[in-house]
């Protein structure tokens, strides 16, 4: 189960800065086990079944520096079906990485960089893309129209991952920010938001789904709107009590003309705790193929409820990289942690 190199072309030898002869003899995944058995398997991104298999990793140049590369191989199988080698197509992937990684600083810097100051409560909130770039989204708006003076979060999930969604993501963004700042109510800023996206995915398959939750302290109101996202989780340590935020909704993107409605509570209380989340933070495995869940979810917020805010969301965001015990996330993971602090506040 070695794989040493029998042959290869200049392009190659002069990508990692050796001589065709220097070359063959050498073994180029040494040092890496996983992808060697990767590409002995064929279960590297294809069915076991398959000869083909497609698998990014990094290869050592002549001075032992890395070069991040795409494998395209084909297995060379003899008549009794024992692989004899395998015939490898390799991309020098360096300026894409280079390109990429601008584009993820890009990215990232159109989500909050710090939490909000705003009386009576506690934020914080956190992106982890699983790739460069990620089709996930969260923002804090605010709202002081007829002296009103909502709090408003917002989570989002596009479709994927990638940099289509990561393009995507960034123009709904634009576009609810925008439209945040006009006049209107909630379920009227989701309505232009889903005409908008309707018309930018037409045809693609792409959608996004979102949570909108507004928090209004001199009302004690919570209004939010579900579209086709996981429902945002309210924990009361007074009793002990968790509730979904349920409510009907279908994700933006795939009726241009749905009509949207706000569910509304008029019971915010105390030191409630509230989590917003796309589902890569749930549904996050470990070697075992076992998900992080919801379950495990609320035994961690319960247990660290006494925690502001960062301290609630440090915690969860460490049980779960505990808990996948360095399995790479496979989706984009965001969680916004809101705690209502009034007694925090001097009378």
């Amino acid at each position: 189960n070695e794989l040493h190199i029998v042959d290869s072309n200049d392009a190659f030898a002069k990508m990692v800065g050796e001589s065709r002869t220097e070359l063959i003899g050498s073994k180029p995944f040494e040092n890496n086990v996983g992808i060697k058995k990767q590409l002995l398997s064929g279960k590297a991104e294809f069915p076991s079944n398959s000869e083909y298999q497609k698998v990014e990793c990094e290869l050592p140049d002549s001075d032992g520096s890395l070069i991040p590369v795409l494998i395209h191989a084909n297995t060379l199988n003899s008549d009794s079906g024992d692989i004899l080698g395998i015939m490898a197509f390799i991309t020098d992937m360096t300026e894409q990485k280079k390109a990429l990684a601008l584009a993820g600083e890009v990215q990232r810097s159109l989500l909050p960089d710090k939490p909000p100051d705003i009386e009576h409560f506690q934020v914080a909130g956190r992106n982890i893309a699983c790739e460069e770039v990620g089709g996930d989204y969260f923002d804090y708006l605010m709202s002081t129209e007829d002296g009103e003076n909502r709090f408003s979060v917002v989570v989002g999930d596009i479709t994927g991952h990638g940099v289509d969604s990561a393009l995507l993501m960034s123009s709904a963004r634009g576009f609810l920010r925008m439209r945040a700042s006009q006049a209107g109510t909630n379920v009227d800023i989701i309505r232009a938001m889903n005409r908008h996206l309707s018309r930018d995915v037409d045809k693609s398959g792409r959608f996004m789904t979102l949570f909108y939750l507004s928090f209004d302290h001199r009302l004690k109101n919570l209004e939010w709107i579900r579209a086709g996202h996981d429902p945002a989780l309210r924990y009361d340590p007074a009793d002990d009590s968790f509730e979904e935020l349920k409510g009907p909704g279908l994700a933006l993107g795939v009726d241009l003309d749905y009509e949207y409605t706000s569910q509304l509570k008029s019971d915010l209380q105390p030191n409630q705790i509230f989590l917003i989340y796309t589902d890569g933070l749930w549904e996050a495995c470990n070697e075992e193929r076992e998900m992080y869940g919801k379950q495990r979810l609320k035994d961690c917020l319960r247990r660290y409820a006494n925690l502001d805010a960062q301290g609630i969301l440090e915690k969860i965001c460490n049980d779960q990289l505990y808990f996948c015990n360095g399995v790479k996330n496979e989706d984009d993971l965001t969680l916004v942690v809101v705690k209502y602090t009034p007694a925090d506040i001097p009378s």
